[in-house]
């Protein structure tokens, strides 16, 4: 149980700095700039659901592989969440087009590197936890 709730709260850590690097991508323009209309605002509204799910995805830390490979591991698991977000999210919930094609050509890129973000973040908290 106790590492199921350290995997939790460095998931959430992961996804707060995941959230964090795309407002900031946005609000600097540079998302814009590669002509990809990702740019949300830094609310309690933005930031709360993605904190939770970023929780949850971590629990595939878990999963027995890569165990002395932690980084390595971390990138692993952030295509769980990647793979998601372009395939189901994007086509199916935001109606943007497979891999969110409709928010730009680069969409897929971010995705992957904001998601790649979240994976390294879980995986440094866990081994910081230990």
């Amino acid at each position: 149980m106790k590492k199921l709730l350290v995997f939790f709260a460095a998931g959430c850590v992961g996804a707060l700095a995941n959230s964090l690097t795309v407002w900031l991508a946005g609000d600097l323009g540079i998302a814009s700039s590669f002509g990809v209309a990702i740019a949300p605002s830094l609310t309690a509204n933005y930031l709360y659901p993605r904190i939770v799910w970023g929780g949850l995805w971590a629990l595939l830390f878990i999963l027995p592989m890569l165990q002395s490979k932690l980084l390595l591991k971390g990138t692993v698991l952030s295509l769980f969440p990647t793979a998601v977000q372009l395939f189901v999210v994007f086509p199916l919930q935001a109606h943007k087009g497979m891999a969110g094609m409709e928010l730009g050509l680069y969409t897929p890129l971010f995705v992957i590197f904001y998601n790649w973000i979240w994976g390294i973040v879980t995986a440094l908290t866990i081994k910081f936890a230990r």
